[in-house]
């Protein structure tokens, strides 16, 4: 796939974010969604996405795999699978409507909307918009597991039921690593298989694999930026400003 200069630059900048997020700020992952959207349009995105992540997962794995609280997540595990396929029999309503206009961009956009809602009200709320009881849990679970099959837009969802349980930093990041590289690599499949049954208007091809190939250092690049930022980039600040820009780009995938 010959990506021109404006994919690149979107491309290139969120495949960055992505590996950034997963190493040291989770908070930037928030971003990557509307910008890829923007580069290779709504369904193509989350097809060239999932490949990205998987990568920038290993990586955080890597760094991160011994401080997992594996509790935590089999508590979910239940709900993520009946959120993923929701989410699947979304995207293949999607997919046969037909290849005309891409109606993911206006679902990503509004997911995203809503997940910066989220996040701005966990930061308001603080301990009163904690999942604690099984039906929080339930819901957390199957809203985590939607939005990461539809939109890979999940990460906002996982940040409030992981920070209710007040984890250390590392523990919290070999957490969310694990969740996500279980979670993306079982999507994979699935995206696979929705591509097959509808080869118009696929979600993964060959022009996405080629686009996660020129992609690839730039996960590196911002996965190593992410280790070495986890202590000493101020939190308040780069958070704020990722909540921004991908409002802004949010917005813009929902109007058109």
């Amino acid at each position: 796939m010959d990506l021109s200069p404006y994919q690149w630059l979107l491309g290139g900048t969120a495949a960055i974010f992505i590996g950034f997020s997963k190493t040291g700020m989770p908070g930037a992952g928030i971003l990557v969604v509307p910008l890829l959207a923007e580069a290779f349009g709504g369904r193509q995105s989350v097809g060239t996405m999932l490949p990205l992540l998987i990568l920038a997962d290993v990586f955080a794995v890597a760094w991160y795999r011994r401080h997992a609280q594996w509790d935590r997540l089999f508590r979910l595990a239940p709900w993520v699978v009946v959120g993923m396929a929701a989410g699947g029999m979304v995207l293949k309503w999607m997919g046969d409507a037909g290849p005309g206009k891409d109606k993911m961009n206006q679902l990503i956009g509004g997911v995203v909307l809503l997940m910066l809602a989220v996040s701005v009200l966990r930061a308001r709320l603080g301990d009163r918009a904690t999942p604690h009881s099984p039906v929080a849990v339930a819901a957390v679970g199957s809203c985590a597991g939607f939005t990461t099959t539809a939109s890979n837009a999940a990460g906002p969802i996982m940040a409030i039921y992981l920070q209710a349980m007040k984890m250390p930093k590392a523990q919290f990041m070999g957490t969310t690593a694990w969740f996500f590289l279980l979670v993306n690599v079982a999507k994979l499949p699935v995206f696979i298989g929705l591509s097959v049954a509808n080869p118009a208007n696929p979600i993964v091809s060959a022009k996405t694999v080629s686009a996660d190939l020129a992609l690839c250092p730039f996960i590196l690049a911002g996965a190593v930026a992410g280790r070495f930022a986890l202590s000493r980039l101020p939190q308040r600040l780069f958070d704020t400003l990722v909540l921004f820009l991908a409002a802004a780009a949010a917005m813009r995938l929902v109007v058109g």
